[in-house]
């Protein structure tokens, strides 16, 4: 299965959300996506595996517990993939910032900010 595909279900997109917090136990998963989603236990466990079997998730055993992880090496070949592309938003964001940057310090300058107004 190719990444995107995997990543193009938003509850394997949530799940992986979830991870990117930390290690989560299946029951924790589970209850999450259950309630944001309305699915079953063995559909979000259906999820999981996908996750698990494309390398997106990496599971152990803890006790009778099973902890899951991100595991970032399919994410670094999405986001070397997604560079080929960042020309087309990259400029554009950074211009977005330098204007709302000139807009704050525009109201910092009306709302009369002395050490604005010693700025160049």
């Amino acid at each position: 299965m190719h990444a995107f595909d995997v990543l193009g279900d938003p509850v394997r997109r949530r799940i992986l959300e979830l991870l990117a917090g930390g290690e989560q136990t299946a029951g924790r998963i589970c209850a999450a996506v259950q309630e944001e989603f309305g699915i079953s236990q063995p559909a979000v466990s259906q999820h999981l595996k996908v996750l698990r079997d494309n390398g997106f998730a990496t599971v152990r055993p803890e006790g009778t517990r099973r902890l899951y992880a991100v595991d970032p090496q399919p994410l670094h070949q999405v986001d070397a993939w997604l560079d080929h592309f960042r020309r087309f938003w990259t400029p554009p964001l950074e211009a977005l910032a330098t204007e709302l940057a000139r807009g704050r310090r525009e109201r910092r300058l009306r709302e009369g900010n002395p050490d604005e107004r010693k700025a160049p």
